[in-house]
C-alpha cells in the first residue's frame, strides 16, 4: 500500500516524463524508412494557396506568413495519423544528423549552470581533445561571440560550435581563473546508438541500442563480435526506451539472430503493394539464450525487432507492453528545404500482428493511453494489461500473442516504486544532481581518475557520508530537502550520485555498468538466462 501511495504521489511527473517520450517518438522522426530525398512541387495553386496569398496581401494586421503555413499543414497532417509529421526547415538538419548518426562539430558535452557554459565531457579521441580542453573547462567566446553572462541559451552555443568538416573554430575558455585561447578544428562526432556492450558475467553480454540510425548495425557487429571473443554465450539486449529508426537497421539484426530464410516483417500501403523483409545468411548469434528488454518507450523499428524475434521463439521479451507504432513513414523534402515525414504503410509481424493502436480519438488520446497504462496500474502489474478486443495469434512455437496494442513481454517487470523518493525525483528531473555530480567531481578529481573502468568504479566506489552532507545542503539551496533518516531516500541519493558520476567519467557505457546492478528488469533477464522462471 506504501508503494502504491508512492506512485500516486509522483505520478505527475512520471507522467509528465512520459508524454515528453512519447512526443519524441511522433515528431523527432523516430521513423522506419531511409531517408528519401524527393521533392514535391506543386504547380497549380489551389484554394489554401489563394486564401494565404488574400491573407498575406489583404489581411488587416501584420502576420508572419511562414508560420500561417506551418500551422495549415500541421491541421491536415493532424487529421491522417500521429506520426505523419511536418518538419520545419531549421530543424530538419539536427533530425536528419540523428538519423545519419554523426554531425561536426568540436566533440563536448556541455551544460549551462548560472549563465555559463561548462564542459562537462570531452569525448575521447575528438576534435576538443586533440584541442587540449578537459572536463571543468568553461566556455567563456566562441570566435566573435561571448557565451558567458549573456543568458546564451543551448540552441544558440550548439550553431556557434558545429559547422562544415574541416573548419576551424576560436573559442576561449576559463581554467584555473586564466583565460586560455584554443583553436579547435571542427571534425565528425559520431552520435553513438549502441549505449553500452559488457559482459553482465562470465558468459552473459549485455548490449543497449538507444535508437536505430544509419551507423548502428556497424556499431553492433563491432560491439558483439568483441563480446562473443570475451566468452559470450548468452545475451540480454536492451530495447527500452528505444523510439525507433531505420528500418533496415533493424532488419540486418534480427538477421543476426534468425537462422534460414525466415520472415522478419512485411509492410502494406495502399500506393505500396506488399513488402517483405527475411533474413540472408547465416548470423553471428543464431543460438544462445537471448532475452530482450522492453517498455513502454519501446517503439516503430525496435518493436519491430522484438515482434519478430518473439514470433519465432527465438527470445523471452521481459519487461512491460512496448509503445505499440506500428506505422511506416517515409521522409521528403520540400522545395523550401523543410521536410515532411509521411506514413505510407503499416508493417505487421512474422505471424501478422499489426502493434499499431488505435489513434481514431486524435494525437492527444493517443498519447495519453500511456499515461492511461499507469493510472490503470498497469505498469505494476502484468494482471492489469487489457487484451479485451485485441485479436490473437500464435507464435511458431504456440504461445498466445495480441495484436493491436504493442508488444506484451513474456515475463512482465513492473516499476520499482522503491525509486521514487520524492525529493531525489524532483532533484533528478530539475538537473540538480547533475550539476552537483559536476561540481563534487570536480572536487574530488584526483581521487576519482584513479578509476581506470567503470567494472573497477563498481567495486571501489562508495558515495561518502561527507559526499552525502555535501548532497544535503548542495539540494537545500534549492529549496530540496532530503531526510536521510529514511534510509531509502539515503540509499537513492547514493545510486545517483554513483551513477551519474559513473556516466561522467566514461559516458552513457558507465552509466549502464553501474545502473544495470540494481535494474529489476537486468536482474529478471538474468534469472530467465539462468532458469530462475
Amino acid at each position: 500500500m506504501a508503494s502504491k501511495k508512492k506512485l500516486q504521489v509522483w505520478l505527475p511527473l512520471i507522467l509528465s516524463v512520459c508524454v515528453i517520450a512519447g512526443m519524441f517518438v511522433g515528431y523527432r522522426i523516430k521513423g522506419n524508412m531511409p531517408l528519401n530525398k524527393s521533392i514535391f512541387y506543386i504547380e497549380n495553386q489551389k484554394p489554401v494557396q489563394e486564401v494565404i496569398d488574400l491573407i498575406q496581401k489583404k489581411y488587416v494586421d501584420s502576420l508572419n506568413i511562414d508560420s500561417l503555413e506551418d500551422r495549415t499543414i500541421e491541421y491536415v497532417l493532424d487529421g491522417l495519423d500521429p506520426h505523419s509529421v511536418y518538419i520545419p526547415y531549421e530543424r530538419l538538419q539536427e533530425i536528419n544528423e540523428d538519423i545519419e548518426g554523426v554531425y561536426f562539430g568540436i566533440g563536448v558535452s556541455f551544460n549551462i549552470f548560472n549563465d555559463t557554459t561548462h564542459i562537462i565531457r570531452v569525448i575521447e579521441g575528438g576534435p576538443s581533445a586533440k584541442a587540449g580542453l578537459q572536463t571543468g573547462d568553461k566556455i567563456i567566446r566562441v570566435n566573435d561571440d561571448l557565451v558567458a553572462g549573456n543568458h546564451t541559451d543551448q540552441d544558440k552555443l550548439k550553431k556557434l560550435m558545429r559547422g562544415r568538416n574541416g573548419s576551424k573554430v576560436k573559442v576561449d575558455i576559463l581554467r584555473d581563473n586564466q583565460i586560455i585561447a584554443k583553436e579547435i578544428t571542427r571534425g565528425p562526432v559520431p552520435l553513438i546508438s549502441i549505449d553500452a556492450a559488457y559482459m553482465l558475467d562470465d558468459t552473459t553480454a549485455f548490449i543497449r541500442i538507444s535508437r536505430f540510425s544509419e551507423r548502428t548495425y556497424k556499431e553492433f557487429m563491432t560491439a558483439i563480435d568483441s563480446l562473443i571473443q570475451k566468452g559470450m554465450k548468452a545475451l540480454v539486449l536492451d530495447l527500452r526506451d528505444n523510439g525507433g529508426g531505420i528500418l533496415n537497421e533493424a532488419i540486418y539484426i534480427a538477421d543476426e539472430f534468425l537462422d534460414g530464410d525466415k520472415l522478419i516483417t512485411y509492410t502494406v500501403g495502399a500506393h505500396t503493394g506488399i513488402k517483405e523483409y527475411k533474413s540472408k545468411k547465416a548470423g553471428i548469434f543464431e543460438e544462445g539464450k537471448l532475452v530482450v528488454l522492453i517498455n513502454e518507450g519501446t517503439a516503430s523499428a525496435s518493436e519491430i525487432l522484438a515482434g519478430a524475434l518473439q514470433d519465432w521463439g527465438r527470445a523471452e521479451i521481459v519487461g512491460r507492453r512496448s509503445f505499440g507504432k506500428g506505422l511506416v513513414q517515409e521522409q521528403y523534402e520540400l522545395s523550401d528545404g523543410s521536410g515532411l515525414r509521411l506514413t505510407v504503410a503499416r508493417y505487421f509481424t512474422p505471424v501478422g500482428r499489426s502493434i499499431q493502436r488505435p489513434y481514431a480519438d486524435g494525437t492527444w488520446a493517443y498519447y495519453h493511453e500511456v499515461i492511461d497504462r499507469f493510472e490503470k496500474g498497469e505498469m505494476v502489474s502484468g494482471d492489469s494489461i487489457n487484451h479485451n478486443g485485441e485479436p490473437k495469434f500464435l507464435s511458431k512455437t504456440g504461445k498466445t500473442l495480441y495484436g493491436g496494442g504493442g508488444i506484451t513481454p513474456d515475463v512482465f517487470v513492473g516499476v520499482d516504486t522503491r525509486k521514487f523518493e520524492k525529493p531525489i525525483m524532483r532533484a533528478r528531473l530539475d538537473g540538480v544532481i547533475d550539476r552537483f555530480v559536476y561540481y563534487n567531481y570536480l572536487n574530488n578529481k584526483n581521487t576519482l581518475q584513479k578509476f581506470n573502468t567503470a567494472g573497477q568504479f563498481s567495486k571501489g566506489y562508495t558515495t561518502s557520508e561527507p559526499e552525502l552532507k555535501y548532497f544535503k545542503n548542495f539540494l537545500e539551496k534549492d529549496s530540496i530537502f532530503v531526510n536521510f533518516a529514511n534510509t531509502n531516500q539515503k540509499a537513492q541519493a547514493a545510486s545517483q550520485i554513483k551513477v551519474l558520476t559513473a556516466r561522467l567519467l566514461w559516458g552513457n557505457q558507465g552509466y549502464y555498468e553501474i545502473q544495470n546492478a540494481t535494474d529489476s528488469t537486468v536482474i529478471r533477464a538474468m534469472e530467465v538466462i539462468q532458469g530462475k522462471e
